[in-house]
């Protein structure tokens, strides 16, 4: 259900309407094409392309949306799936269906709770970790109103996007120092002159930590990473292309590109 949520938000009109008026016997095949696209967002490798039977995985999708739609290409849009599936769960899905989550997860109030008032249920990597923990709050009408808005359709997919989820992590070519400045002329010219929100590069990291070999270039004092935050995780994966590493060039000095990973580089420069 989030992924057709997310595919809907992202232009895909009328999906819910088109379901409704299958026959009986599509609504399988209808929601393994679903399951499908959900595999291929989770997977590390990217489909292959050349691969006819891949790019035509979806065909009763593509079909019945009257849109061409395929593995690449939900791949190259995986970061902002992932953003907005996991937007659409928390928030319409994990309410619209409160009711078979607590049969299936069983529901314990946490020590000390207030008599009367129900607390949400976390449900950690649910329905899978690539969208992280949703919360579930149990059939509670007098508290429904604090974490929700009083229309569940005012929720976009955008609207619980963190910073880690807009976020790259660039590095250098050690001896070819790379400056704020040329990083932000880099992806302001190629993607637009509002993307970059900021560029975190501890300068002075090796002023601090002239050891640190990993951080930086002991000769030369040289910041060899940089933490680049986006206004969108749209903008990522426009820079990304469904690749796990890009590079660029600006001035003569080559700049990579990857997703942010909070838990593996969030150790280096940035804490």
């Amino acid at each position: 259900m989030s992924t057709w949520f997310w595919l809907e938000s992202f232009g895909y009109d009328d999906i819910f309407p088109t379901i409704s008026a299958l026959p009986d016997q599509l609504i399988t095949p209808f929601v393994n094409e679903a399951v499908s696209c959900l595999r291929c967002i989770e997977s590390s490798e990217p489909p292959n392309e050349s691969n006819h039977d891949l790019i035509n995985q979806i065909p009763l999708t593509s079909s019945y949306l009257e849109k061409d739609i395929s593995l690449p290409f939900i791949y190259k849009n995986r970061y902002t799936a992932i953003a907005g599936i996991k937007t659409f769960l928390t928030t319409n899905c994990s309410r619209i269906f409160t009711d078979i989550l607590t049969q299936v997860v069983p529901y314990t109030p946490p020590p000390y709770s207030v008599s009367g008032l129900q607390h949400p249920l976390m449900i950690p990597g649910f329905p899978h970790p690539t969208f992280g923990n949703i919360n579930v709050m149990p059939d509670a009408p007098n508290n429904t109103a604090l974490i929700f808005p009083s229309n569940i359709w005012e929720w976009n997919d955008h609207c619980m996007e963190t910073e880690n989820d807009r976020t790259l992590f660039l590095t250098f070519s050690r001896g070819f120092p790379v400056s704020q400045a040329e990083v932000r002329e880099l992806f302001t010219s190629r993607f637009g002159e509002k993307c970059v929100v900021g560029v975190y590069m501890r300068e002075d990291y090796c002023v601090n930590a002239p050891n640190n070999t990993f951080a930086c270039n002991n000769d030369q004092q040289q910041p060899l990473f940089a933490k680049l935050v986006l206004d969108s995780v749209i903008t990522v994966d426009r820079v990304l292309e469904g690749e796990k590493l890009q590079k660029f060039r600006i001035n003569g000095k080559h700049i990579w590109a990857r997703k942010y990973n909070e838990k593996r580089d969030g150790r280096t420069c940035f804490t």
